[in-house]
């Protein structure tokens, strides 16, 4: 025979109950009993078998059938019920249980708790110790625990528990109060204006929040500089500070991430904070078919790593794809759409405003290169391009919030100014774009007017022109732009439109990491998009309490263009064909001993 602890809804009724078979019996009697204390006399159980073999944790009820019925129904009505206390018998001692069963029908009724623990106490000051006690009146650890657990609470909490003023639930989590949080709890309980918490209300109370084990940590104890309040029934503990804890957890998640990623996983996605990873609507994919990982967290802080999924969609495409490959149809073009299809880093409004202000950069910078303008322009005319009819790009900002970046821009300001000098030269009236004027007198007009410019002006014209004919979002922009070495700071800051267009959480993640450094990135990782792009901004703009970052460029803006993920970017894309080609360019520019090709 042995004492140990079970959970009500593991135990059914044994066939040597004597009431086995019959009518459940009415239970109102103890309902509020067991509502108010829970189960204090043990039941009498015999372990449970299956195919031979014992099934853990479960029991048949010899004895107590009635105290199980009545904390089953306290269940069913939303009660949180502690498991309560067992004498399991020796398995093939029939007579035993069919004695036990008898006796519960003259078994006296134990007294309260807070007595107990009066008792105990004298006890423990004559030299017992709490195992002791347990085994001498047939108590397990857990329930020995929790009485002596009453001697953290005040008199007078201990008072109304005693009178049945407090119910259990609200006792057992007064028992992690300071004394301090007990006397506030007391003047909320003494106001009638007020409405003082209870039960699982308490704990949140207790804890500012949502209360958060120590067992959810994914990181060492040990390293925690905060304070854990530990479960005075000796079942768990719990951080004290939310805040501090997610900062911890996040990095351990972040570092799982790393490690994940070491491991071969291509693709790992930290899910926001509270997100349900919903296995039915994903595909099971191993890693070498292009598997990913997901790790989601719950908002009491556990995490779980999901190993080798795909969304369904994602999973169509990738069947799609190897089928195109098998086919043999157009090979690396096949490859090439599949990588097509795959969700990009950015939005499309959020390419075109990227696209916009680095194509405003570029044209800005060449002003002042003519040379290079004017070898950009024969080249428009040798090989054609997307614009050379010749007019402007057509282009539009995808949005007012865009429109106004655009036109507030640095860039485009000193473009406008050199475009409007250039009218000027041309002797045309207001101002507007050089090209697409339709100029009085046509070409030969042109021609003639141009002809009377010494050269300076002229490639300034032309520099102008190319400029207005550069397309958004053209390998030409990159190309231009890597080779002359734009610095975008020069031109563009962080506004409004950019942030507004920032949807992807692993994308400003990384940033908030360029920004304020891994341990902020990762103390932040499972936060939602709009929270880390508060963070980012607070950096750029030295509010909260953070250190003023000057003159950040994100890498979609740079030249070379680059990106924070590993799936597709277009500017990253065409960074990768301009590299080999202008580097071959300086390689002739160092030979024949040039700076820059001649004019």
């Amino acid at each position: 025979m042995r004492v140990t602890h079970a959970d009500p809804r593991n135990l059914t009724l044994s066939k040597l109950n004597m009431h086995y078979g019959e009518p459940d019996p009415d239970c109102s009697d103890i309902l509020g009993s067991i509502r108010q204390k829970g189960v204090l006399v043990p039941l009498i159980v015999q372990e449970t078998f299956s195919d031979g073999a014992i099934v853990p944790g479960h029991y048949g009820v010899v004895a107590g059938r009635r105290r199980w019925l009545a904390t089953l129904s306290v269940i069913a009505e939303g009660i949180d019920v502690d498991d309560f206390n067992v004498v399991v018998l020796d398995p093939d001692d029939d007579a035993a249980a069919i004695e036990a069963s008898l006796l519960e029908n003259i078994a006296r009724l134990p007294p309260g708790e807070v007595a107990q623990w009066e008792r105990f106490v004298q006890l423990i000051r004559l030299g017992r110790t709490p195992e002791e006690l347990g085994v001498t009146f047939g108590l397990s650890d857990v329930v020995v625990r929790r009485i002596l657990a009453l001697g953290n609470l005040i008199p007078r909490v201990r008072k109304l528990y005693r009178r049945e003023e407090i119910d259990v639930a609200t006792t057992r989590q007064l028992t992690l109060a300071t004394k301090a949080q007990q006397k506030a709890w007391l003047d909320l309980f003494d106001d009638p204006a007020q409405r003082e918490p209870r039960g699982a209300n308490l704990k949140a109370w207790l804890f500012g929040g949502e209360a958060i084990p120590a067992s959810r940590a994914l990181f060492k104890l040990d390293d925690y500089p905060g304070a854990i309040i530990g479960d005075l029934f000796g079942e768990d503990s719990y951080f004290t500070d939310p805040a501090l804890f997610w900062r911890f957890q996040n990095e351990a998640i972040a570092a799982q991430a790393e490690a994940l990623k070491a491991q071969g996983w291509t693709d790992v996605e930290v899910m926001e904070a509270g997100s349900y990873f919903a296995s039915y609507n994903h595909v099971r994919t191993p890693k070498d078919k292009g598997g990913k990982v997901f790790i989601s967290v719950t908002h009491h802080g556990a995490v779980e790593v999901h190993e080798g999924w795909l969304t369904a969609k994602e999973a169509r495409r990738a069947e799609a794809a190897a089928k195109s490959g098998q086919d043999g149809q157009a090979g690396g073009e096949a490859g090439g759409e599949g990588a097509k299809s795959e969700r990009a880093e950015v939005t499309l409004a959020q390419q075109t405003y990227i696209d916009l202000h680095r194509r405003a950069a570029v044209r800005a910078v060449l002003t002042e290169h003519l040379d290079v303008a004017l070898r950009l322009m024969v080249a428009h005319v040798l090989a054609g391009s997307r614009y050379w009819r010749v007019e402007s790009d057509p282009l539009g900002a995808g949005s007012q919030l865009a429109a106004d970046s655009l036109a507030a821009s640095a860039a485009e300001t000193k473009f406008a100014a050199e475009r409007l000098r250039v009218l000027k030269l041309l002797g045309a009236s207001g101002d507007g774009e050089v090209v697409s004027r339709g100029y009085a007198g046509g070409v030969s007009a042109v021609f003639a007017k141009l002809l009377s410019l010494p050269d300076p002006d002229v490639l300034a014209i032309a520099a102008v022109v190319m400029g207005e004919t550069l397309a958004a979002g053209s390998i030409e922009v990159e190309a231009a732009g890597t080779y002359l070495e734009v610095d975008m700071g020069a031109f563009w800051t962080p506004d409004d439109a950019f942030f507004d267009g920032i949807k992807d959480r692993e994308a400003i993640n990384a940033m908030l990491r360029e920004v304020g450094g891994k341990k902020v990135a990762d103390g932040n990782v499972t936060e939602k998009v709009r929270t880390q792009k508060a963070i980012l901004r607070d950096f750029l703009d030295g509010t909260g309490d953070r250190p003023k970052v000057e003159k950040w460029t994100p890498r979609w803006l740079t030249f070379p263009a680059g990106a924070y993920t590993r799936r597709p970017f277009p500017p990253a894309q065409r960074a990768k064909v301009v590299a080999p080609l202008l580097k071959r360019v300086r390689a002739l520019e160092v030979t024949s001993g040039a700076d820059q090709p001649a004019a």
